[in-house]
Order: structure tokens, then sequence, then C-alpha cells
């Protein structure tokens, strides 16, 4: 027993950290239990109502202790939010007898990159084991899935800060693969380096194209910095931690950093405050959404090049009560001055609000796919009374 006051607070705490841990768990045993009564009572996964009259009385009771009632709704923001999700992952293993034991997924870059971290995610909520497989490419990942090499693809789709990733858009219109999900991470790009050092002795720093052009506004304080360009951040950690030189830098993720043995200079260097990349997850069987669980759907379509072509498409979602939530255009390859349309709906593809929407676009387009139907990842907390 040590004698130290700042150590025995210390260890009181961990001991109570420790004992948080076992209550979370436990509290998501009894949200396991909660979405298997819900799978039998067919109700909603969410109750916005119930959800918030439990903030309401968490709140309350928070007061009571001198607790801050913003930090009270945070906390229990993300619980509920994990307990959503959790609810969801069942669902769709029963319905689609998805097995849950080992499963290969791609992903870009080597150990550490934004999209190893993302299909690490992805794994820990859905199965039991991940067999990491690291692609150099954007069309190796869909190689790997469409050869039966792995069974899942993980692959940024978009950013808050740089926009559509056209790369993976493009690569969407040739592949006979489906979307079967998706997940949003935050994104915190630091500078990394493998020894002791500060930005101005830094003179070369090495990332993905993505990253700098995310963080373009901080990149450009410093113009003396050379610039160069690597086909992950993952790949740009391994250099510096092979450089271990103070004048070399990668642009990453600090989890990503860890992994190689570097550490950070500076975090949070987004032009943008809310740094968010969605990615989406593709395999090579479609899947069922349950009428339980929110859904989206990913078109793909190109209209004819009449006047008012677009309009009278979109116009048919809109007569069906079909929200659109993302439409993305990208040229086809070989018609100069055409375009494909994708467009990301919030609707099952089993609803019937859906196929009277693609019966009636049928008629009007050139051509017509859908993409994908999938949960949707976005649990957009409930805000207290």
């Amino acid at each position: 027993m040590t004698d130290n006051p700042l150590l025995m607070l210390r260890e009181r705490i961990s001991t109570l950290d420790l004992k948080l841990l076992a209550l979370l768990t436990e509290r998501r045993e009894l949200t396991v239990e909660v979405g298997k009564t819900k799978l039998h009572s067919h109700q909603p996964i969410r109750d916005k109502e119930r959800e918030r009259d439990m903030l309401d009385a968490l709140i309350a009771a928070a007061r009571l202790h001198g607790l801050d009632s913003l930090f009270i709704t945070r906390v229990f923001q993300l619980i509920i939010e994990d307990s959503v999700l959790t609810q969801q992952s069942l669902l769709q293993h029963q319905l689609n007898q998805i097995s849950q034991h080992a499963v290969r997924i791609a992903f870009l870059g080597p150990k550490g990159s934004y999209s190893h971290l993302a299909a690490r995610q992805y794994a820990a909520r859905h199965f039991d084991q991940l067999i990491e497989c690291g692609c150099q490419k954007f069309q190796d990942i869909f190689t790997q899935v469409e050869t039966g090499q792995a069974d899942y693809a993980i692959l940024p789709i978009e950013n808050t800060s740089s926009g559509s990733i056209n790369d993976v858009y493009d690569l969407l219109q040739h592949t006979s693969l489906s979307i079967v999900g998706e997940l949003t991470n935050p994104i915190d790009h630091c500078v990394l380096v493998a020894k002791d050092s500060d930005l101005d002795q830094i003179e070369t720093v090495y990332s993905h194209p993505q990253p700098f052009q995310q963080c373009s506004q901080f990149i450009n304080r410093y113009p003396y910095w050379k610039i160069v360009y690597t086909e992950s951040t993952a790949a740009a950690m391994k250099k510096v931690a092979k450089l271990n030189s103070p004048k070399s830098a990668a642009l990453g993720s600090e989890a990503g950093g860890a992994l190689y043995g570097l550490q950070v200079l500076v975090h949070n260097l987004a032009n943008q405050q809310q740094n968010i990349t969605r990615f989406i997850v593709l395999a090579r069987q479609a899947i069922n959404v349950s009428e339980q669980v929110p859904a989206k759907t990913t078109l793909i379509m190109a209209t004819g090049q009449q006047s008012g072509a677009l309009v009278e498409a979109l116009l048919v979602l809109r007569d069906n009560d079909i929200i659109m939530t993302k439409l993305e255009s990208r040229p086809i390859n070989g018609n100069p001055w055409e375009e494909m349309f994708y467009i990301d709906v919030q609707a099952n593809l089993r609803s019937g609000a859906m196929q009277k929407s693609l019966q009636d676009l049928v008629p009007i387009t050139r051509s017509l796919k859908v993409l994908g139907c999938y949960p949707s990842d976005n649990v957009v907390p409930v805000k207290p009374s």
C-alpha cells in the first residue's frame, strides 16, 4: 500500500472505472435481450419518445448530484447510440442468417490506416474475429471481394471536408458487389513524428492525398515543407517510423501512429472542425433489411439528355414521399458529356413506396441499378426536452 495520496486517489478512480465497465457490459447484455423481445414483437428498434423521457429523468437525477446536464446528455447519447446499433446488428444477423465467426475484410492500406480502423470498428460490432486484408489500391479491394479472397470491403465514400471520393464512385459503376452497410467515423488528422521534434524542424511530410486536401489551410502555413504522397496514411506512418528522423513527419490518426511508435505533435488539423468520413461496406450478396430498422437504399441511374430529365426522375421520389439524402454525378467512361447519378434515399427497398418509385423510374431512365439496401448507421441523437 502506498502512502502517496495522489496515487491512492488514482487507484480508487481506476477501481470505479472497472465497475463502470462492468455496468456497461451488463447494460449491453440487457440491450440484447430488449432487441430479442422487439424481434419477436415486431416493434421498431428506436423509440425516440422513450429515449427523450429517459434523458430528461437522468438529467433531473444528475442535478441532485451536482452533475452537469450537458455532460450527462453527451454520455447517455453515446450509450443510446451503442444500444441502437447493437440491436440493429442483432436483427440483421437474424434476418439474413449471417455467420458471426471469422470474416475477411479488405481495406485500403496496411495497419493503422483510417480504413483499417474502420474495418476493425465494423468487425467488432458484427463478427467474432477479423482477418485483415490490406490493399494498396481501391481497385484491389473490389477485386479481393469479387474473387472470393475477402468477404467484405470497407471503402471511404465521402468526407465532410474534402467531399466525395470520386475513385470509389467510379468503381461502383462496374462492380457486381452490393452495399450492405455503412459507418461514419470522426477523423482527427495529426502531425506524427518518430523522434522529438517541432513543426519548424520538419522538412518532409508524408500522407495520402486526402488528408493533405482536408488539412490544406494548416499545410499552407508551412510552405517550405516538401509534400510526398503515399498510397495510404498507414504507408506514410510506416515510412516515417523507418526514417526515424526529426525532419520527417506523417499526417494520420493518433491510433494509427501508435501502432508504429509515432508521437503526436499537433491534433485536429482539418479545415472543418467536424471532419467526418463515411465508409460503405460491400459484399458479394445483397442483404434484406428488417422493417424495424432505419434503412438506406443507394441507386445509380442514367437519364436521357433531354431538358429536365433529372428533375423528372427526382420528382418520382418526391411524389412517393421518398427522402433523398445524397445526389452525386460522375461522368460515364467512354461517353463524353454524359453522367451517371448516384442517389441515397431513406427507404427500405422492400417498402411499397420504394418499389413504386423503381417502377416509375424504369420508363424514364436509360439505366437504373440498385447498388444496395442497408441499415442506416447514422443514429441522430434525441435532445432532452
